[in-house]
């Protein structure tokens, strides 16, 4: 029986402020589109939280049984959120910085970001379109638009007429709640800005100058398409002109996807998405994670503990359950700390789960396995409510613990269910992968400590040689020693 038909799914819709139960278009089918990463540099693990987030969603819509078309985009020309007052895309501008071609960079990148999603256990989308892949398809929703009289050309840029869209009765600024006279777009630093009829109007196709690289003929000039159009064609092209999901982190309500919402619903006179959802930042050192302040650490820092932020390295399965003992609108620290924490976590759970596997059944449980599957899927259905799974979740490792005391029995019928459970929570939905064994198990960390306190008598007493020879010797192994202020930590390769 499919399992959607049993369970009320509320999501969140910051369309609306509320929980709303979810519903498809058509029965059993979901297409759901999220904002993919701008391949102009690495992910950070900031932009990983947004996208793992989405994998989880991703993974519980499959669980309930849907059909899922999940279509996550990547984004390799048009972007100039952040180089506004240069009028210079991001990956041209480090194409030139660096003295590459521009799909050069966006190769590198693009490819870095898969790597680092596989490392991290994320699903495929079942579809990853380009914004260079689409330039015909914006040219010809330019078109369209401009022919509703919502858009104008002024010297081979055309711009989306804002105040007009409202005029006719539409609302610039109803996922934001921001009013269009205070909806002042980042383009307003852009070289064009003069050139606009009002400062709200958004950029749909920018005239480029003789220094912009990357460049298409199109019937206004040869030029580029604004970044907040890509996401309106590829999401209508492949799931429809009314989608069921559309996701991405929380800074893209506004302006990009209050923009999308405009140039969607100019095109076909209906709200393009049911349901809006919007991921929370990830905080360092008290600040947004952000590429462009630099205070970001990458996810390949945290396997390989090459970072001056953690004390060790951390295997991808803590990550995520790190990142899933926050609910994904909430806002989440990161800290070595919190990292240590949740690896002893983890860690329970991992063992747990072993533990169940030897477990021997009895003829009666002294456990409600039925009304604590229910409490798992509760959780997991108010929003993808991933903290208070996990502390679901815990209540079972509990019980497990108690059965191998023989504290507690659980009948044959009850233990199949619990395991099938707990694993379908646990890898399935969440995501976990079991890499404590990568990591270093408790002996084994306990022998590199030693090694790391008998290698610093020898320092202390100057016998180089030996110091060198243990650090070599655990380096011939996979294990690297990591010297700094506060003492020697090790990572395993």
């Amino acid at each position: 029986m499919e399992l959607y038909k049993e369970n009320q799914l509320k999501i969140y819709n910051s369309l609306s402020k509320s929980k709303e139960v979810f519903e498809t278009v058509t029965e059993g089918r979901v297409g759901m589109y999220v904002c993919g990463p701008t391949v102009y540099s690495n992910v950070h693990l900031g932009n990983l939280r947004t996208f793992m987030s989405f994998d989880m969603v991703f993974r519980y819509l499959l669980h309930l049984g849907y059909k899922v078309r999940y279509v996550r985009n990547i984004t390799d020309a048009g972007h100039l959120e952040s180089d506004a007052e240069e009028g210079e895309d991001k990956i041209a501008k480090k194409a030139r910085l660096e003295e590459i071609e521009p799909m050069e960079v966006v190769q590198r990148y693009t490819v870095d970001f898969h790597e680092v999603t596989a490392k991290y256990n994320f699903l495929p989308p079942s579809i990853e379109p380009t914004a260079t892949g689409h330039i015909v398809e914006q040219i010809e929703m330019i078109k369209e638009i401009m022919d509703k009289g919502l858009a104008y050309e002024v010297n081979g840029s055309v711009y989306f007429d804002v105040l007009k869209y409202n005029e006719e009765g539409n609302n610039y600024g109803v996922l934001s709640g921001r009013n269009v006279e205070d909806a002042i777009h980042n383009t307003r630093a852009l070289d064009g800005q003069s050139e606009k009829k009002n400062p709200q109007d958004f950029a749909l196709w920018k005239k480029a100058d003789e220094r912009h690289i990357m460049r298409w003929p199109s019937p206004w000039s040869d030029g580029f398409p604004g970044w907040h159009l890509e996401c309106s064609v590829m999401s209508s092209k492949y799931l429809g002109e009314q989608i069921d999901i559309h996701g991405g982190g929380m800074d893209l309500k506004f302006p990009h996807h209050e923009c999308e919402i405009a140039q969607s619903h100019a095109c076909s006179g209906v709200q393009p998405v049911n349901y809006w959802m919007h991921a929370n930042m990830l905080l360092l050192n008290g600040q947004k994670m952000s590429k462009s302040t630099g205070n970001s650490i990458l996810p390949d820092e945290i396997l390989s503990g090459d970072n001056t932020i953690l004390s060790k390295a951390f295997g991808p399965g803590v990550v995520r359950f790190f990142a899933m003992q926050a609910h994904y609108r909430s806002i989440l620290d990161f800290s070595n700390d919190a990292l240590l924490a949740s690896e002893k976590g983890y860690n329970k759970l991992m063992e747990a789960l072993s533990i169940l596997k030897e477990l021997k059944a009895s003829k009666e449980s002294s456990f409600d396995v039925q009304a604590w599957k229910q409490k798992c899927y509760d959780a997991m259905n108010d929003d993808f409510n991933t903290p208070i799974l996990i502390a679901n979740l815990f209540e079972a490792v509990k019980f497990i613990n108690q059965i191998k005391d023989n504290k507690a029995t659980i009948s044959s019928a009850d233990l199949e269910l619990l395991s099938a459970t707990l694993n379908s929570f646990v890898f399935d939905i969440l995501g976990l992968v079991n890499d404590s064994k990568e990591q270093g198990s408790d002996k084994l960390e306990g022998v590199v400590e030693l090694l790391i306190k008998l290698r610093k008598e020898a320092r202390d007493n100057k016998d180089w040689a030996l110091s060198d020879q243990i650090r070599d010797e655990l380096a011939g192994l996979g294990i690297q020693l990591k010297d700094g202020r506060e003492g020697t930590t090790f990572s395993v390769n």
